[in-house]
């Protein structure tokens, strides 16, 4: 990945690190080639072969909610990002044994994506589900949810698109409500879950240890 340009932002990820089993390898090799978007500013008919909505999934991790929303919206392209790269490993052989076309994926900065290969006005939603909430005081300035963040977010989006984001996070809920609220180019609806998304990944293991899930669907207005 190229270094981060001096944008006055900061990583909303840690970096994790690690050897690759040779079986995330081998699915590297095999699937990244048919799923991973083609360098350059994106270009949609040009990179999936057809003119449909795009949808960016921020954060992905093994995938399990791009990989019900693919499922579940043949009509639609997901382009899934993630920092993580067995996550998406794993999530491309899911998608190859449910014969999903539609699931593309980027390995990276979503912000730097954004930032230099996603065109104004070009994508129908992003999804933010389950962000590392940051919850330190001192750690706030990494929250994806921030006004810099935001400002691509809704640059990028179609006029009536949408921004979900699901949090189990109480803190983060209250940042994620303050912040919304306080932008005026949404419309912001809270307590509306996906019927799509399944309760796998870190949803799950929120709902064993007792923790609730808040919603947010912030649609640009104005």
């Amino acid at each position: 990945m190229e270094p981060m340009r001096d944008t006055g932002r900061v990583r909303s990820y840690g970096a994790r690190r690690g050897r690759l089993s040779a079986l995330t390898l081998d699915r590297l090799e095999r699937l990244v080639p048919h799923h991973e978007i083609p360098d350059g500013v994106l270009d949609p008919v040009g990179a999936f072969g057809r003119s449909a909505p795009v949808v960016l999934e921020i954060g992905c991790g093994h995938g399990a909610a791009a990989l019900a929303y693919a499922a579940t919206h043949p009509e639609h392209d997901l382009v899934a990002v993630d920092v993580f790269t067995p996550a998406l490993a794993r999530m491309l052989a899911e998608a190859e044994r449910q014969g999903l076309g539609n699931l593309w994926m980027h390995r990276g900065d979503a912000v730097q994506l954004l930032e230099e290969r996603i065109p104004p006005q070009s994508l129908a939603a992003v999804h933010l589900f389950f962000p590392d909430p940051w919850p330190k005081a001192k750690h706030v300035k990494r929250r994806f949810l921030a006004p810099y963040n935001l400002d691509l977010v809704a640059s990028r989006l179609v006029p009536g698109g949408h921004l979900l984001v699901a949090t189990d996070h109480p803190v983060h809920a209250v940042h994620a409500r303050d912040v919304l609220g306080a932008d005026q180019r949404f419309e912001v609806v809270e307590g509306e879950r996906p019927v799509w998304r399944p309760t796998d990944g870190f949803e799950a293991k929120g709902l064993l240890a007792g923790r609730s899930t808040t919603e947010f669907r912030a649609t640009l207005v104005g």
